[in-house]
């Protein structure tokens, strides 16, 4: 029984011994993995605020700095013409799609000719049987037909006088009256003197009315072709092929769109600020993203007294005929230019406690830099004080930098 209970007791003691040890090292561990972790986290904010931070930048230049004017246009072109038949007849052939470019002298339609053939045929027929008779009567003419006329004196005297008329009239000195009064007195005199026998005795037989009618008859002839004036576009194709037309009939519309004129709206206040020949940015809503360049070809010396605008013109190339007449478009007109200002982009501008600043990189550290900021336009400003130029200034990844904080330069 004694010796039981020496077992009890000394088992009590190894149980409690056992507790204690067992508290004592589970307890001083923790301690040890905090503190640990503790360690680490500095180890990793440390390596954190060593990593240099990704940035772009900008140099700072001395530029012109160009402030826009906008306006609303359209685009228009002046080479645009309805093509009409001038003669009569059916069409023999239509050589013309919608959309189809066509070149300058290009047969676009042809009309049936036959009429006008006969026609022509007939004239001249008629004229050389005028000539025939003249012809005859010549040769057969007495000799002592011809009678003497003034003399020579008085034919130049005339001459002149007709030529100084002519001068006179075109330089705006003298009246059509006047000028043609000079002219049938010198044809007068050329009549007496016989000079113009030989087209009076061909008008008195006819002969000139029929060589004028033989050209009438050519020309309605040739009128059968139809041809471009211009190279261009065809649209609004308004005939078919076998058709029969009236003279002055609609067929089709040719247009030419490798330039194109914009014709812009400016405020009667702005109107002193556009130059001709300033450059000018187009954008189409059609095209987002793309900027057309055109340049001032005109300004209107009226003022719409609706709206108190001024139309001002503007010439635009279009090599690809992406633009096309009636398409609206927003301009920006270069109206003031200022020389020689040390710019920066807006995109490097921030503004922190109401204070306009930029950031700077020194030796691959971001400096803090407040600006003084002078004109402005939506891409650019003016640095008045606190950058100078070719220094490097932060346009990207400056939102969450500190002042000093270590930067690295991407391209």
């Amino acid at each position: 029984m004694i010796f039981s209970k020496k077992i009890l007791i000394i088992s009590l003691i190894i149980i409690v011994v056992a507790v204690l040890a067992f508290f004592i090292f589970f307890r001083e561990k923790p301690y040890e993995s905090e503190e640990a972790s503790t360690q680490d986290t500095e180890e990793e904010a440390r390596k954190v605020k060593e990593t240099p931070l990704p940035v772009k930048v900008v140099e700072a230049q001395i530029g012109d700095l160009i402030i826009k004017l906008k306006s609303p246009g359209e685009a228009v072109t002046n080479m645009k013409i309805n093509m009409k038949a001038e003669v009569a007849g059916v069409i023999k052939s239509l050589n013309v799609e919608e959309s189809k470019h066509v070149k300058k002298g290009e047969l676009l339609v042809e009309l049936d000719d036959e009429k006008y053939r006969l026609d022509l045929e007939q004239e001249e027929a008629t004229r050389l049987k005028v000539l025939s008779e003249l012809l005859v009567e010549k040769r057969f003419a007495e000799p002592g037909e011809t009678r003497s006329g003034p003399d020579r004196e008085k034919i130049q005297e005339a001459k002149d006088d007709y030529e100084e008329a002519r001068r006179r009239f075109r330089s705006g000195l003298t009246s059509r009256a006047e000028f043609e009064k000079a002219n049938t007195e010198y044809e007068l005199s050329l009549i007496e003197s016989g000079e113009k026998k030989e087209e009076i005795r061909a008008a008195a037989k006819g002969l000139t009315q029929a060589e004028i009618r033989v050209k009438s008859a050519q020309m309605n002839l040739e009128k059968t072709k139809i041809k471009a004036p211009f190279s261009g576009l065809i649209h609004d194709i308004k005939v078919s092929p076998q058709e029969h037309v009236t003279s002055g009939r609609e067929l089709f519309t040719l247009v030419n769109i490798d330039r194109i004129r914009v014709h812009a709206k400016v405020l009667e206040s702005e109107i002193g600020k556009m130059k001709v020949g300033r450059e000018v940015d187009l954008k189409f809503s059609a095209y987002p993203g793309k900027i057309f360049k055109g340049e001032v070809k005109a300004i209107s010396p009226v003022i719409n007294p609706q709206d108190k605008t001024c139309n001002v013109i503007i010439d635009v190339a279009n090599p690809e005929k992406e633009i096309k007449p009636g398409m609206h478009v927003e301009v920006e007109i270069a109206a003031e230019i200022h020389k020689d200002k040390l710019l920066i982009p807006q995109d490097a501008i921030l503004v922190r406690s109401g204070r306009k600043l930029a950031f700077v990189v020194e030796e691959r550290l971001a400096k803090w830099r407040y600006i003084d900021v002078g004109l402005e336009n939506e891409d650019y400003a003016e640095v008045l004080d606190g950058v100078k130029e070719g220094e490097l200034v932060i346009i990207e990844g400056h939102f969450t930098l500190a002042h000093d904080a270590r930067v690295r330069i991407q391209k």
